[in-house]
């Protein structure tokens, strides 16, 4: 199933992707009367887990059977992220063997952990900000995206990707100057819209191995990052069940896995040309869709 989030008068709303649209939840009951209960916002999806998605995918059918006015043109909705509200944001750095190589530095012993906060949170389509009078030096970095389905605590790597309820495309924009200013990277991590997410929620049964998807970032419509997460150094059920024996995961923390090779950084300096007004990134892994964003300078 495809999980969507879009923004309809100022309110976030519950999206499905269907072959014939977008079937907007709360408009669709207010027609056709679910028999049982169903969810209506994402994170009551991730929190209901199996259970919430056998409910919703039978009520989405039974709706388009019954037809109606709230099946919607997906060219035409405003994306939110298609996680609202994570409780936690956790990043996993220079989890690429190629990346980590272009970048010279040494292959991690350990996943390189920092974190985000919600503020960086846009969806599909939205501009975001480069915060131009703190950074001229915004890269980009395509990721994959785990989200946790199961509250888990030292879960062994074996049973780790039994807690995922889904995977999704985040950019995971960085100013490498604020980035690099300390040995916390957590500053250049965080400006505001920072984290475009979406523009799908991805059930993992349709996702299947996590690391056997192809990722892209284009720029401009020039391919800049092209590999597999097969070449993560650390694989999402190790990522997950190490995290775990450090912290409780809860549905809807979503963990940022790592970018490949090809970001700016990776370029000598002489060629390295960072993100700019105008630019228009999109991100791309195999079965996720593309989730596309333009830069736009911050207004005073």
């Amino acid at each position: 199933m495809k999980l969507l989030t879009f923004i309809e008068n100022g309110l976030q709303q519950l999206g499905v992707k269907t072959n014939t649209g977008v079937v907007h939840i709360a408009k669709a009951l207010q027609s056709v009367p679910a028999k049982g209960s169903v969810p209506t916002t994402v994170h009551q999806v991730i929190e209901g887990g199996v259970d919430a998605v056998s409910a919703l995918q039978a009520y989405v059918d039974e709706a388009l059977a019954a037809g109606g006015s709230f099946i919607l043109n997906e060219e035409e909705i405003t994306y939110g992220p298609c996680v609202t509200h994570p409780n936690k944001m956790i990043c996993v750095g220079l989890n690429y063997r190629k990346h980590a190589e272009e970048t010279n530095a040494p292959i991690p012993k350990f996943p390189i952990l920092f974190n985000k906060f919600n503020n960086t949170l846009t969806g599909n389509g939205h501009d975001v900000p480069l915060p131009i009078k703190v950074t001229d030096k915004v890269d980009y970095e395509a990721e994959l995206v785990i989200v946790i389905g199961k509250e888990a605590k030292y879960v062994a790597k074996e049973n780790a990707l039994d807690y995922v309820f889904g995977y999704c495309n985040v950019n995971d924009l960085s100013a490498r100057d604020l980035q690099m200013r300390t040995h916390q990277w957590l500053l250049g991590k965080s400006c505001d819209g920072f984290s475009p997410l979406g523009p799908y929620l991805v059930t993992a049964d349709e996702v299947g191995n996590p690391n056997d998807l192809s990722i892209r970032c284009i720029v401009n419509g020039e391919v800049r990052q092209s590999s597999n997460t097969s070449d993560m150094i650390f694989h999402c059920d190790e990522i997950v069940s190490y995290i775990s024996q450090h912290m409780t995961l809860v549905p809807g923390d979503i963990i940022l896995t790592g970018t490949p090779e090809g970001v700016v950084l990776g370029y000598p300096e002489d060629k390295q040309v960072y993100l700019k007004d105008g630019d228009v990134v999109t991100i791309e892994i195999e079965k996720l869709g593309s989730l596309t964003n333009r830069m736009v300078n911050e207004q005073a």
